[in-house]
């Protein structure tokens, strides 16, 4: 585990990374990984990759939101039946979601991204903004809890 977090170089990795070649939540789960130092394969990105566009292209949940759930599991999840922990958890990610609502609006990829054609019309700029928000609120919630530094250069 890390001592402290450059969080512009966090939100800027996921950014970058979601504009070439990875959709939202692989991005957010990406930069979280990759900043965190986290000893996770491939496969933690490939389990995310049916999130984007709501849920495959069904538009629900936004994928950024996902995956920055997924990362929040990682961190506060319970790895046994019954453990008491998943009520930090759920805490933690009602946080998350709450502060998701407040920047985008809602939860929904479809109405995130209404009127926006994902090849063209603002979409890429628009969910761009909503990975640097999803990633960045992850990064600040697991600093707190973890009591890790955060520089911001």
């Amino acid at each position: 585990m890390v001592n402290s977090i450059n969080m512009k170089e966090t939100v800027e990795d996921a950014k970058y990374i979601f504009n070439n070649g990875f959709a939202c939540s692989e991005s957010v789960i990406y930069a979280i990984r990759k900043n965190f130092h986290l000893d996770l394969s491939d496969d933690v990105i490939a389990m995310s990759s049916g999130f984007p566009w709501g849920l495959g292209r069904a538009y629900c949940i936004c994928g950024a939101l996902a995956g920055g759930t997924m990362c929040l599991g990682y961190f506060f999840g319970r790895r046994e039946p019954n453990d008491p922990k998943i009520n930090k958890c759920f805490d933690l990610t009602k946080e998350f979601s709450d502060a998701f609502v407040e920047f985008a609006g809602c939860q929904c990829c479809g109405k995130i991204t209404e009127g926006l054609n994902r090849e063209h019309n603002g979409h890429k700029s628009k969910c761009t903004t909503i990975v640097a928000m999803s990633t960045q609120k992850v990064c600040e919630i697991v600093c707190r809890e973890l009591e890790i530094e955060i520089i911001d250069n």
